[in-house]
């Protein structure tokens, strides 16, 4: 297997009959490890990560969460964690084998409800990626106004990249657009995000509610599996204390930071990530 190999595809049927779309790597006897993109992402935010950790012995699984990529909606517009947590159940349950979890931003929440919260995903160990129980309030706020910025679309990928890059000002800009034919749909004559509109609605009303940091927390500590917490070292979203904090109270979980990363750890610095994470793979196989 080389970090260049093409990803096969398979669907998963999560919470409800929501069909799961998702890109595999590695052998089919190889420990599974599950990648679960943030909210306002697709499958291919793990598109060089995936297929570098398969050449490590991994099977590798990246979906895409409901509401995103190619992924099915929520028929009622409901995207509460809980579901998002069912739908991380349905596929470590088609897996088998106690998977490695690793979710960045919203794929880590669903993932560390899935593993702590009845009935618990039997899964082997639980990597958070610059997610914990509380997250900072005005980066929480940027990320939610870019995905309701430009809600009549794009005239093409090349504006789309455009919008992109004014968010994410420290990452260089790519050379070209192609890339984002993967995070757009066509609706007409205009190119539209991939995800469902209702989604930003959802979260930006449940941002941090009363008792979720409580309801994360005890989840992380009932999952009972060893935990990494990976901080993007320059992130907006979750500050340095509340990573420290998860780690006091979270017993055997621990921190690593990926320098010069933003919220989006993989895409900033994926080569740092890797770097970070390797040694806790190795040590869990």
């Amino acid at each position: 297997m080389t970090a260049s190999a093409a990803p096969r595809s398979c669907t998963f049927v999560g919470h409800g009959g929501i069909p799961l779309v998702a890109d595999v790597w590695g052998g089919a006897s190889a420990p599974p490890l599950v990648l679960l993109h943030g909210g306002g992402q697709t499958r291919h935010a793990w598109g060089r990560t995936g297929p570098r950790l398969a050449a490590l012995g991994w099977r590798v699984v990246a979906p895409d969460l409901r509401g995103h990529g190619d992924s099915g909606w929520s028929p009622d517009g409901d995207y509460g964690l809980g579901l998002f947590a069912e739908d991380v159940r349905a596929v470590v349950a088609r897996l088998g084998g106690r998977p490695v979890l690793v979710g960045a931003s919203l794929g880590g929440l669903g993932s560390l409800l899935a593993a702590g919260e009845p009935p618990g995903a039997p899964i082997r160990a639980l990597l958070l990626v610059d997610v914990a129980h509380r997250p900072d309030p005005g980066g929480f706020r940027r990320i939610a106004a870019f995905m309701r910025g430009h809600p009549d679309g794009f005239a093409d990928p090349a504006e789309a990249a455009a919008a992109v890059s004014a968010h994410l000002t420290h990452r260089p800009r790519p050379s070209g657009s192609e890339g984002m034919r993967t995070n757009l749909r066509r609706r007409g004559d205009r190119w539209v995000w991939h995800w469902d509109p209702r989604i930003v609605d959802y979260f930006e009303s449940r941002a941090d509610p009363p008792g979720m940091a409580t309801r994360l927390l005890d989840a992380a500590r009932r999952a009972d599996v060893p935990v990494l917490l990976v901080r993007g070292g320059s992130s907006d979203v979750l500050r340095e204390e509340v990573a420290e904090e998860f780690c006091a109270r979270v017993p055997g979980a621990r921190r690593v930071e990926v320098a010069g990363a933003g919220h989006m750890v993989v895409g900033d610095r994926n080569e740092h990530f890797l770097d970070a994470i390797t040694p806790f793979l190795d040590e869990i196989v």
